[in-house]
């Protein structure tokens, strides 16, 4: 080794051996601080009462059956639209009904309140309104009870709605619905509005 080499050699080490005990000296002030986050999510519990809205025999041309049930949210979140499915099954006892759909003739009155039972803010039969899908806070069905909370139905609160089911009178011969019976089913589905800042 030449003594270039040798030289080069020492100085390395000198300098690695300055670094080392540089580093092992340096010192610093410091601090630290730790923050938390929760989510949590609200829920949304759309309930009715009774579940059973009508449950009627012995029915004939011209009978009117006026009920009421609740709407109940009891969710921490409001429900900002309730959609309602409408079906059904008619049961033909007389297997005389051919084309002729029983729930053509049953006519549903959605009712304003208890003092105007005889005027009703959105009247269907049955078939057409297993072809709707409204929005019964929205869509002038129920929408009069909803609107006193911003047109929601609010976390904690219930409403009393009104449903007046009659059978049609056609004015002409029905003997094919005698013995006949309709098995309805209403889905309201309840959803949230929109995201807000928070």
């Amino acid at each position: 080794m030449g003594i270039k080499q040798k030289l080069g050699l020492g100085v390395a080490s000198a300098a690695l051996g300055l670094a080392l005990v540089g580093g092992g000296t340096y010192a610093y002030f410091s601090d630290s601080v730790d923050t938390n986050a929760t989510f949590a999510a609200g829920t949304l519990d759309l309930n009715a009462a009774p579940t059973e809205i009508i449950n009627v025999s012995n029915i004939k041309p011209g009978d009117t059956m006026l009920r009421s049930f609740q709407l109940k949210n009891d969710g921490s979140l409001g429900i900002d639209s309730i959609k309602l499915a409408t079906s059904y099954t008619v049961s033909d006892a007389n297997g005389n009904n051919g084309n002729d759909d029983l729930g053509d003739h049953i006519r549903v009155n959605f009712l304003i309140n208890a003092d105007k039972l005889d005027a009703p803010i959105f009247s269907t039969t049955l078939s057409d309104l297993q072809s709707m899908s409204p929005d019964v806070i929205e869509g002038h069905i129920f929408s009069p009870w909803f609107e006193r909370i911003g047109g929601n139905l609010a976390s904690g609160t219930s409403d009393t709605l009104y449903v007046q089911y009659e059978f049609v009178d056609s004015g002409t011969e029905q003997n094919q619905f005698q013995g006949d019976s309709l098995q309805l089913k209403w889905t309201f589905e309840g959803k949230q509005g929109e995201g807000v800042a928070r």
